[in-house]
């Protein structure tokens, strides 16, 4: 997402870019990862697993996406289009002054998306998880390949496998904010989260089989280091850029450029490579290198200049625009903010039991009918039917992957990844 990115202070490192020390990588980070600015801006990222509705079990080959990407007109909703590890198809929307606007560029973006893969005789899903086929990496990418071997090599080969590979999000991006709400803002934004994956969970299934979650991507998430994927605030929570370059430091780098993305595969926290007691490619790091590592890091929350809000499942169009509508009212809306406060607070630190059993859990079917509540009492006019059926989801504790579950079962997982990607609701 181009969110517009202040100017980077030069001081933590010496004049050929090297950083001095840990001290000082974390006074860089500190003072570049969150922007000064007012609300307001939106930028979405939705992601879909590619299928072929003929031969569901296969998974489309690289040159056969890249064949239909390159047939893409431009987005008329501005997004770039891009392809994850396993073949996920993504729209990155740019910055939209509102959440309204963002979600229709977002929406006539995936219309044209969906018509150039249905050309090519492909389909795009919308779902947490792979329900369907193995991992399986097809993005060539240096990087991707790097980071498949840092995997393999941490004892975490088969998580990341599945994260990179069979995993499909919808990541909503919203700026930092005035300064002096830095603290409040961050926090709510992790309070948030287990209420909103038990909302939009929607992976109960990977790989062919029920996992016993209803996020499995979650569970996927939260199989891998917590100290690159878990959450980044300490208890206190006041000064975020302190705790994202305390989270920052202690990571352990996953890829040095040499200058090729190279994995390291052993254990070095950011901060050993910074203070000497390590070197990776027989040196010490740079500004560079601080800002790549950085990038390998996937907490629920991120500060990226704005804040990448990271933790909610692929779900689909029926439901998504008023999930993203939800979130971004209860951060960006003053008054929702301190309902949304309220209400999460018995449950803010509750991810595994969300991406679990969801709102099954009645501490987390409380706070997620108040979030809602609150939510549809702003919503715009052309949102009014989709926040409905959220509402009403919502007040039968239900989430997209119940109804998901419901059809497989019924149907089967293949017959009802089929009707999916031909776009059949």
């Amino acid at each position: 997402m181009a969110f517009a990115v202040a100017s980077q202070l030069n001081h933590a490192c010496r004049a050929d870019g090297e950083l001095a020390s840990s001290a000082a990588a974390a006074q860089y980070i500190t003072d570049t990862c969150l922007s000064d600015a007012p609300l307001g801006r939106v930028g979405l990222e939705v992601e879909a697993h590619c299928y072929d509705p003929v031969q569901p079990h296969r998974r489309p080959g690289w040159d056969e996406i890249s064949d239909v990407l390159e047939s893409l007109p431009s987005m008329p909703g501005g997004s770039a289009v891009t392809v994850e590890p396993g073949g996920a198809v993504e729209l990155s929307g740019p910055p939209t002054d509102g959440v309204a606007p963002a979600i229709e560029a977002m929406t006539s973006d995936q219309a044209v998306l969906r018509k150039a893969f249905a050309a090519a005789g492909l389909g795009l899903v919308q779902l947490g998880t792979d329900p369907l086929r193995p991992a399986r990496r097809i993005n060539p990418g240096a990087r991707y390949s790097a980071m498949e071997q840092f995997f393999a090599a941490t004892d975490t080969g088969v998580a990341g496998a599945a994260m990179m590979t069979s995993t499909a999000s919808i990541q909503v991006n919203l700026d930092a904010g005035p300064q002096a709400g830095w603290g409040p803002r961050v926090r709510l934004a992790h309070a948030l989260g287990p209420t909103m994956i038990a909302i939009a969970a929607n992976s109960p299934l990977l790989g062919g089989e029920f996992s016993g979650w209803l996020s499995t991507r979650q569970r996927v998430w939260g199989q891998l280091d917590s100290a690159r994927c878990g959450p980044i605030l300490t208890a206190s929570a006041d000064d975020p850029g302190t705790d994202w370059a305390r989270y920052a430091l202690k990571a352990p780098v996953m890829l040095v450029h040499a200058p090729e993305a190279v994995p390291v595969t052993q254990y070095v926290p950011f901060a050993d490579w910074a203070d000497g007691r390590a070197l990776l490619g027989g040196r010490r790091p740079t500004t560079a290198d601080l800002d790549y590592h950085l990038t390998t890091l996937f907490p629920p929350v991120r500060p990226r200049q704005w804040l990448e809000i990271r933790y909610l499942d692929s779900i689909p169009d029926a439901m998504w625009p008023a999930v993203v509508f939800t979130l971004v009212a209860l951060l960006d809306d003053p008054d929702a903010a301190d309902v949304a406060a309220e209400a999460v607070e018995p449950v803010a630190g509750a991810w595994d039991t969300a991406a679990r059993v969801g709102l099954g859990d009645r501490r987390l079917y409380a706070a997620a009918n108040r979030c809602v509540a609150a939510a549809a009492d702003r919503v715009p006019r052309r949102l009014e039917e989709a926040m409905q059926r959220l509402v009403q989801a919502v007040e039968q504790g239900r989430c997209p992957g119940d109804d998901f579950a419901d059809r497989a079962i019924e149907d089967g997982i293949a017959p009802t990844v089929t009707g999916l990607a031909r776009g059949e609701s």
